[in-house]
């Protein structure tokens, strides 16, 4: 089935009712969605859209994990020996989220889970919840750290202020 516009040339083809195809060439091959995203010339983006010296390059989530190591290796140049082996990692939310919010329970913002079975303990922080807490990029930079301290003191059985010397004097 065709149809004639007002312009000379312009066909518009539809499939016909049995499923086949009108015989036009160029209605005979449909373009794919990778063919169809790409420029006219067929090489799709040239580059980065970001260079990496600029602040955007980077993604949220990886300047946090940066903000979560930098503290990790503060209190290790600190402490040396007894947090070997310790492993920091960085999660979305904590687990059963739904229920503590059902409880009107706050959200823990990290966790401490001891070593079992020839794992070694890990100090979870987790990120949506820090950053929910925080309210500028300074004070989630100190609010990750301070999160570190806590489950990290907690971990060696000493108060948080024994372990970093600044542990919440940068609010006062």
């Amino acid at each position: 089935m065709q149809s004639q516009p007002q312009v000379p040339g312009f066909t518009i083809q539809w499939n016909e009712a049995n499923g086949s195809q009108a015989t036009d060439p160029a209605a005979q091959a449909p373009r794919g969605f990778r063919r169809r995203r790409r420029n006219r010339h067929g090489r799709g983006l040239r580059g980065e859209l970001m260079l990496p010296n600029l602040p955007g390059f980077r993604s949220r989530s990886e300047r946090f994990d940066d903000m979560v190591l930098d503290s990790a290796e503060r209190l290790q140049e600190m402490w040396g020996q007894q947090l070997d082996g310790v492993l920091f990692a960085v999660d979305e939310i904590p687990p059963r989220l739904e229920q503590l919010v059902a409880e009107r329970t706050a959200a823990p913002m990290g966790a401490y889970t001891p070593a079992r079975g020839g794992e070694p303990p890990m100090i979870t922080v987790y990120r949506r919840v820090v950053e929910q807490a925080a309210g500028t990029r300074e004070e989630l930079q100190d609010l990750v750290h301070d999160v570190v301290v806590e489950y990290t003191a907690e971990m060696l059985g000493v108060p948080p202020e024994t372990l970093d010397p600044v542990y919440r004097r940068r609010y006062q």
